[in-house]
This record gives structure tokens, sequence and C-alpha cells, in this order.
């Protein structure tokens, strides 16, 4: 009987520091609400709020921007969240987005803004009046207990924070100059081997378009530098990339009735999913990674990789849209498009295309941490387990189990799945659907998939060895 229990209980330390993100707290709520805040007696004549392309903000701007004019409003909303303007690009594209990196950056080129002098002097708003103002309320006097107290969490919420983790992360220039994607060490927790500004972008604590010129201009100061799709500007064009297709693509969260995402039969098993989510897959790399995830909001995008592999297309072949809403809930710098965007590219359903090419839960993490560091910290009941068997302790014998204080099975779980097994199931489930995609030409309907799904069971009932045959199998360790 399995008697191990992660901490379950959510750590509300790193949702404190989401809070404290925002300068001003805005109540985004009906139109007539908005209609009550805007006839109050300050006479306003303009309302300036930045543009999102985000479908549910869109729709909230529309509500606005409908009430404004009726009430003549004038209103400013400029698009500032991004490099580029993605209408402009998906109109320079003939009214589609553009579906990879190359063909985005051709078409972007420089931002008309990008030779212009780093502002450096910061403008200041006026008063505004006789407000009631308040402090914003901690955890506490939410109601919640922070239970889990971590001082390696590397997350303090606001400008002035992203500006200095941009001025410390800058001025090795040399690191700057050199940094190349997808490279790095997702094991690194100590200090992390990424800028960490992913949050600070995602909240508009740092302005993309800053970023890119502070970039620009430690490029300008050295001899030679990575380029992109691999180099820091590269992934800030990542970013726009994704914004952009997001954007231009109708129901780009989700794989139904979304013409950019492979139709696949996923499977529909809510007990791998809580194994994966709770940190209770028996693969210590991928739950150690989980537990990360729980307790800081944030993981390494090498990590995140590894994770997504593994709930998808690697092992457990669970829809990349509940891995996607996991990391909605817990990711601390999540975004609506690179999210949805990063977990198709993983799952193989869209941009990425290799699916024989699968992260290993075992050898990935040993390459960069061979004593297991990493899952020791955030795993400790498996830290006395000898790094021999510390990435795969179920092949531990017992008497080594009983000396680490960890029986597999009691202590920390056995291996939801065998991995040399699932790996090859999974393949075989997308070498199918891909094949029954490209036959119908992207038209599959929710029976094909059907149909798909019960052709795979019957196969591997019947012919468990030959379905796999004609398979290849490449494991990035």
């Amino acid at each position: 009987m399995v008697t191990y229990k992660p901490q379950h209980q959510f750590n509300y330390q790193h949702v404190e520091r989401i809070v404290y993100w925002y300068a001003i707290v805005v109540i985004c709520l009906s139109s007539k609400v908005i209609a009550f805040v805007l006839n109050l007696q300050w006479n306003i004549k303009k309302l300036c709020f930045e543009f999102d392309t985000e479908p549910y903000y869109q729709a909230l701007s529309s509500k606005v921007e409908k009430y404004a004019a009726s009430a003549g409003i004038e209103i400013f909303s400029p698009v500032s969240h991004t490099l580029f303007n993605p209408a402009d690009i998906i109109l320079k594209n003939g009214g589609r987005p553009p579906l990879s990196y190359q063909s985005f950056v051709k078409l972007a080129g420089e931002p008309s803004w990008a030779s212009c002098p780093i502002a450096t002097d910061l403008g200041r708003l006026p008063p505004v009046g006789n407000c009631l103002t308040s402090e914003v309320p901690s955890i506490m006097e939410l109601g919640y207990e922070d239970t889990l107290k971590d001082e390696r969490i590397p997350f303090k919420g606001g400008e002035s924070e992203a500006l200095r983790r941009l001025r410390d992360s800058i001025a090795d220039k040399e690191w700057v100059a050199n940094f190349e994607k997808p490279k790095g060490d997702p094991s690194s927790f100590i200090k992390p081997a990424t800028t960490v500004l992913s949050p600070y972008l995602k909240f508009g604590c740092l302005s993309s378009r800053y970023f890119y010129q502070c970039i620009q201009e430690v490029q300008r100061n050295v001899k030679k530098h990575t380029s992109p799709p691999v180099s820091l500007l590269g992934q800030l064009l990542w970013r726009d990339f994704f914004y952009t297709v997001a954007f231009g693509t109708p129901n780009f969260d989700q794989m139904k009735d979304n013409k950019i995402c492979k139709q696949i039969p996923w499977k529909d098993d809510d007990e791998l999913l809580s194994a994966w989510r709770d940190a209770r897959t028996g693969f210590p790399w991928i739950d150690a990674i989980m537990m990360q995830l729980r307790q800081w909001g944030w993981i390494h995008h090498l990590a995140r990789h590894c994770v997504a592999c593994f709930l998808t297309r690697g092992d457990l072949s669970v829809h990349w849209e509940k891995g996607r809403d996991v990391f909605d809930r817990l990711l601390i710098d999540s975004d609506w498009a690179i999210n949805n965007a990063n977990w198709m590219w993983l799952s193989c359903s869209s941009f990425f295309y290799q699916y024989n090419r699968i992260y290993s839960p075992i050898s990935f993490g040993k390459k960069y941490d061979p004593h297991g560091n990493y899952i020791r910290h955030f795993l400790p009941i498996l830290k006395d387990m000898p790094k021999e068997y510390i990435y795969e302790p179920w092949t531990a014998p017992l008497s080594i189990q009983v000396k680490a204080k960890c029986i597999i099975g009691k202590d920390y779980p056995k291996p939801v799945v065998d991995h040399g097994v699932a790996s090859k199931e999974c393949k075989q489930i997308l070498y199918e659907a891909y094949e029954l995609n490209k036959r119908l030409n992207g038209e599959v309907s929710e029976e094909d998939l059907k149909n798909l799904r019960r052709k795979l069971e019957e196969d591997k009932r019947l012919l468990p060895k030959s379905t796999n045959k004609r398979l290849k199998q490449t494991t990035i360790d």
C-alpha cells in the first residue's frame, strides 16, 4: 500500500508575490460597473489602457470602447506589451499569421523604435485628486497561511526589482553575448541559469522594448555575439512570434477547431494526470520539477520541456490542454499565448513535429546533476538515496532502500509507467495520428479520433510488438 504523500498544501508564497506585481489594481467587471466608474464626478474625457491580444481582454476592451464611444470619451489603447503590433505582421502576411519563426522574423524586420535613444527619465502621473487609497493586503490578511518558506525563491515583484534584475543580467556582457538557448542547466536552483525576467515581462514590470534596446546596446559593444533564434534577443522575438500566431489563430487555446493543431487521440486519464500534477509519477526527475513548480511558481525552460513531453508524447499520452491548465494555474509567468504555444510545440501538436525525439525522464537530468542535488532538495524523502539510484530508486536493492529510509511503493511511489514501453506506445499513437491528419488533410472529426483510439487499442491487444517495428526512437539525453 502506497503511503507516500507529498506536500499537497498549495504554497501561496509565490501567489502573494503575484499580488505585488501590480502598482495599480484595476477591477475589470461588466460594462455597467465601467459606466458607473466613468460617470463619477471626475469629468473623464480620455481613457488610456494597453492593447491586449488575449481573447478575454479583447472582449473586455470591446465593452469599454463601446461605452466610451456612447459617453464621448476618447480611447487611447497603444500596442506596447510586444515588440511589434501583431496585426501589422498579419497584414503583411496577407491576413494570416506566419507559422514559422523564420518567416515571422523576415516579415517583422527591425522594430521602428529600436534605433531611438534608450529612455532614462521616468515620467510621472499627474495627481489623481481626493481618491481613497489603501495598501495591498498580505496573504495572511486574506486568510491564507504561508506554510512553505524557501528563501531561495527568486521572486520579488515590482518595476524596481525588474530593472535591478535587468541591470544585473546585462552587466555580464560576455554572458549576454554568448547566451544560447536551449543551453542551460535546468537543475540549477540556487542560482537559476537564466535571467528569470519572464514574470516581469508577463506582468508589465519590464518593457520588452526596453529589454530589447538594452540587449542591442550590449551587442554593439562586444566583438561577437550569438544571433536569433538562440540569442537573448532571439528569445524576445520568439515571444512576439507566439503572440502574433495566437492573435491571428481562432481557438488557439484548444485542439478542436484549431487549424494549426494536429488532431491526436490523447488519453483521458485523470489518475495519470493527478500523479504528474502532484509529483507522484515515481520518476524523481519529473517529480522534483513538478514540486519546484508547486513551491516556486517557476521552473527552468528545459525543465518545462521535460515534464510537458513526459505528460504528452513522451510517456503518459495525456492531452496537452490538461497540462496547459496546470501550468496556467501554477506558473507565476503564465502567459496565454506563450503557454498554449509551448504546450502545442512540446506535444508535437504544432510548430514542432519530430515526435520520435523525446526527453528521457531518467538520463536527461542526470547529465546536468549526476549527484541528484536538485532531486534531494525538492524531494527530501529521497535525500539519503545513493547517487547510483537517485534517478531510478525502484532499482535499488531493498537493503539500500531501508538504509535510505525510503521504501519504494511505500514512502515514494513506484513508476506509473514503464518508460521503455510507454514511450514506444506514445510514438505509435502519434505516428497513426499524423497519418490520419495527412490522409484527411487536417479535417479530422471526433468520430475519426474515436475510431483511431479503438484501432490503437485493438492493435495493442493483438499485435503489441509488430505495431512498433517501423518507429525510430531517439531519446534526448
